[in-house]
């Protein structure tokens, strides 16, 4: 009898332990998904590396697909959240949206929708943001970029400004394409999400 209550109060301490650890769910797009490289190599899978490294036991899922767009993450987030039922949830995406010319208010309005479910799952957000090259022309890059702003003021989310920072136009630091962070940048993009993110673990 003694050893089952030590077996079944063991078996709760270690359930204890898996649910203080969490999951970590990104939800993103090419950026995130590693595209034009190995996986292994994005900065979704250096996060991984590093959150080990620093001692958090967090579970790492990387739910990116290239080419998503906001509205995509929206519709194929409450599937995500019933199945990992994540701790945290880092939102990539928005530069579909931009690339595509999508009205800025579509993507302020699924971002928001991301967060409040996330949320109401019981998961904390953190959102990343994007910007688009200034070929879309001032008026529509100015009014993208501002809706990361907008959003994580309104919802009260920890907010990564861009992404892409000290990356995006440096050539050597780019594929081929001009869009998508070479395998040199990963580095850097964990970099600049890694100080905001953290602190959520």
């Amino acid at each position: 009898m003694r050893a089952i209550v030590k077996g079944a109060i063991l078996g709760l301490l270690l359930m204890g332990q898996m649910a203080q650890a969490g999951t970590v769910l990104v939800v993103g797009d090419s950026i995130s998904a590693a595209f034009g490289m190995d996986t292994r190599q994005g900065w979704v899978h250096l996060l991984d590396e590093r959150m080990r490294s620093e001692g958090f036991e967090h579970q790492l899922v990387n739910a990116s697909i290239s080419g998503d767009t906001s509205a995509g993450g929206a519709a194929r987030l409450p599937a995500l959240l019933a199945e990992h039922q994540p701790e945290l949830v880092i939102v990539e995406l928005g530069g579909n949206d931009g690339l595509r010319g999508l009205p800025p208010s579509q993507l302020q309005q699924n971002l928001a929708s991301m967060i409040d479910a996330s949320r109401g799952a019981g998961a904390k957000v953190l959102l990343l943001g994007m910007r688009i090259p200034p070929n879309y022309g001032e008026r529509y890059t100015t009014a993208f970029a501002k809706v990361f702003d907008d959003v994580a003021a309104d919802k009260n989310v920890p907010l990564v400004p861009f992404l892409l920072e000290g990356v995006g136009g440096v050539d050597k630091l780019m594929q081929d394409d001009g869009v998508h962070p070479a395998v040199e940048a990963q580095p850097q993009l964990l970099e600049n999400v890694w100080p905001t993110l953290k602190p959520l673990l």
